[in-house]
């Protein structure tokens, strides 16, 4: 739908252009006209013109004084001129304002058409082309995404690992590719950080150790890649068909990059390198890092290719570890702290700990640790349930480091319990404590336990040795000590008494009260309070 102005001073010129097209024939939906530059520019204010038709010589403004004023504000209109005399100088004028042509009075209306199916067809080559351009512009600013996403696709198998297969999917994407290219895949693990970090500056920080390793592994690389995985890893996909010696430069320039991140960026990392691969075997190479990057238990900060781990898990022994249990019972939790670590350490210079070795050590010194805890009556489950603890436990199969702060913390908070236990006057305290701030609730002896991380039969034992009582018993006494103070002293209503010291049911609450001072509460208030008088 495209619309036309004609603009001339004479309106009978106007209406013969006017009555002597066929414009419904030449795919123009509107004409409309204009006598004066003052009426031209008005109609260019309240709707779109694609083409103008404009008499040069017309009074107080001329029509090329129109064009230039066009030209400036609606650079999309195709602009034809026609006039009278055949002056070089209005066709140089015209052209250097970007008029389509230039037709000289009389018009004929055969060529005037030709001129305007000229204009129709290069406005519609524009329109194209601006079009072109956006999507053009669109795909060079999102380029690096789509290429992103190509990778993962061939290392989560959404692109089959086929030469075809890959070769296709790069071209239905438009991406730079071609199935003699090789390239060496270096997958990037961060093993921890050296401060507290939030999870808003952990994605900071991996934002910054992308960027790193683009400036540092890529490189001025116009078809390498540096993808985001999950968990604290990226992925290099480094070309290598024109390098010399690259498997060398590779492994320094990784080392350079781990110094920089550890300088910069506070954290430990290590660099996997793979081998040199087409795009279709880039899964396989993939999968062996990731299985490599898991079996690193024992090194930091270090650069590793594919070929250093062994295929065959390790076959060592664990430890006979019931020596530590007794150890730590009998208070040699340094000792043990000594031997254990000294266990793992000679693992790693044999070079023959691996992930599967390390999580099977985990487990038996965690069963250690709660079976010492479980003789002494402590619950691990309510003891290590702190964040703390709960961040060691989850980092400790990660790395041998990783695994021996968590010994530490565990065998060091455990040990600091037993101890407090073993001088039971300071649990007990604790568990009366307990008892007084929460005395209007329905506690329970489970509760109490809970709370000093003591099963209850334990506690009751070691409760009952302190006190002369059980915990139930102690904690009815508390009661109804309160209740008579209460009663005594103010005029606070039976129930609310009740409800105060943990009895929602009043009949029961009168009971046994009675029970053991031979006074329903009420007659235990008239008695005390007239003593008061």
């Amino acid at each position: 739908m495209l619309q036309i102005l004609i603009v001339d001073d004479e309106i009978h010129a106007v209406e013969g252009i006017r009555s002597g097209i066929d414009w419904q024939k030449l795919g123009i939906t509107s004409v409309c006209t204009a006598i004066t530059v003052n009426q031209a520019k008005a109609i260019f204010e309240h709707q779109r013109v694609d083409i103008m038709l404009c008499d040069i010589e017309m009074p107080q403004a001329t029509g090329l004084e129109l064009a230039e004023w066009v030209r400036e504000r609606y650079p999309q209109t195709e602009t034809i001129f026609l006039t009278c005399h055949a002056d070089f100088k209005f066709a140089k004028q015209a052209l250097q304002l970007g008029s389509l042509d230039y037709i000289l009075k009389p018009i004929p209306f055969g060529e005037l058409e030709k001129v305007i199916l000229k204009a129709i067809e290069k406005i519609n080559k524009d329109t194209e082309l601006a079009q072109y351009s956006q999507y053009g512009r669109f795909w060079f600013q999102h380029q690096p995404v789509l290429i992103e996403r190509f990778w993962l696709d061939i290392i989560q198998q959404a692109i089959p690992p086929r030469a075809e297969e890959v070769r296709r999917a790069a071209a239905d994407r438009n991406i730079p590719f071609a199935e003699q290219m090789t390239f060496v895949p270096v997958l990037i693990s961060i093993q921890r950080w050296h401060k507290p970090v939030t999870l808003q500056d952990e994605r900071t920080l991996e934002f910054a150790l992308k960027n790193s390793a683009e400036e540092i592994l890529l490189g001025n690389s116009r078809n390498g890649q540096v993808i985001t995985l999950d968990n604290g890893r990226l992925l290099a996909i480094i070309p290598s068909n024109s390098l010399a010696n690259f498997e060398s430069s590779l492994k320094q320039t990784c080392e350079r990059y781990i110094d920089a991140c550890r300088q910069y960026f506070y954290c430990d990392l290590s660099c996997y390198i793979g081998e040199n691969v087409h795009g279709h075997e880039m899964f396989a190479v993939v999968t062996r890092l990731h299985e490599s990057e898991r079996n690193n238990v024992a090194y930091n900060n270090k650069v590793f290719q594919i070929s250093d781990f062994p295929l065959q898990p390790s076959t060592e022994q664990l430890p006979d570890m019931g020596l530590w249990a007794v150890m730590l019972q009998e208070g040699r939790d340094n000792k043990v702290l000594e031997e254990s670590s000294g266990y793992l350490e000679r693992l790693m210079q044999l070079n023959i700990l691996d992930a599967r070795l390390l999580r099977q050590f985990y487990q038996d010194y965690q069963q250690m640790i709660y079976y010492v805890l479980q003789m002494k009556g402590i619950r691990a489950h309510q003891l290590f349930s702190d964040n703390v603890s709960l961040g060691y436990a989850a980092n400790a199969i990660r790395s041998v480091t990783d695994l021996i702060a968590w010994m530490k913390h565990a065998v060091n908070k455990a040990m600091e319990y037993i101890r407090t236990v073993e001088q039971s006057g300071s649990v007990v305290e604790r568990a009366i404590s307990y008892m007084k701030k929460h005395i209007a609730e329905d506690l329970t002896r489970e509760d109490i336990a809970n709370h000093v991380f003591l099963n209850p039969d334990y506690l009751t034992r070691i409760f009952k040795k302190e006190t002369g009582m059980a915990v139930s018993d102690y904690l009815f006494q508390e009661r109804l000590k309160l209740a008579q103070e209460l009663l005594a002293k103010t005029d606070m209503p039976i129930g609310a008494v009740a409800s105060h010291i943990g009895y929602a049911n009043f009949s029961h609450f009168s009971r046994m009260f009675k029970k053991h001072t031979d006074l329903n509460p009420n007659e235990y208030r008239q008695l005390h309070q007239q003593d008061r008088k």
